[in-house]
Formats: structure tokens, sequence, C-alpha cells
């Protein structure tokens, strides 16, 4: 059962880490992408409790909104990745779900 936690967490970080600069994803995207469909809720108890340097702002809700305990520090770091946050909310992003078909 350990084993089985440490390779779930192992392969969500694994995902995460492939994020590049101005990818926005969702939670459920990452999950899908690790091989947990439906298991969004995983992903964010990942990113709560990982001590691993991983880029956490990239990852958003499926409607784009930032639900993060520091939204302003999440908008900030998105907005030097060339991402357009409105209202709490990614309206535009270089790369992923995201991105505007006019780029």
């Amino acid at each position: 059962m350990a084993d089985d936690r440490v390779l779930r967490e192992r392969r969500i970080i694994d995902v995460l880490m492939s994020l590049g600069e101005g990818e926005v994803t969702t939670y459920g995207d990452i999950a899908d992408v690790a091989g947990y469909p439906k298991q969004s809720r995983l992903v964010g108890r990942i990113l709560r409790e990982s001590t691993l340097d991983v880029p956490w702002w990239r990852v958003v809700n499926a409607q784009g909104r930032i639900r993060t305990s520091n939204p302003a520090l999440q908008a900030e770091l998105l907005a030097e990745e060339d991402v357009l946050v409105t209202g709490g909310r990614v309206m535009d992003a270089p790369i992923g779900r995201f991105r505007r078909d006019d780029h």
C-alpha cells in the first residue's frame, strides 16, 4: 500500500516537473496524464504536501481559477511567464489548455 502511494506521488510529480514555462494546466489534467483519471484531489494533496520544488503555480482548476492559499503570488508567478490572469482566472497562456488560438 505504501509503495502504491509512493508510485502515485512519483508519477504525479514527474508530470508536474514536465510543465514548461508559460504552460498552464488543471489538477485533473495532471491526474489524467499521470494515469490516475478523476483524481484531481490527489494532485492537490500532493502539491500541498510536497517538499519538492515543483511548479505549483502552473496548475489551476478546470475553469482556470486560482485555488491556492496565496492567489496573488500565483498570479504574479504566472504573469512572469506571460500568462494573462484576470480576476483570479487564467484568460490566456502561451502553452496548455488555456492557450488562445490567436497566438
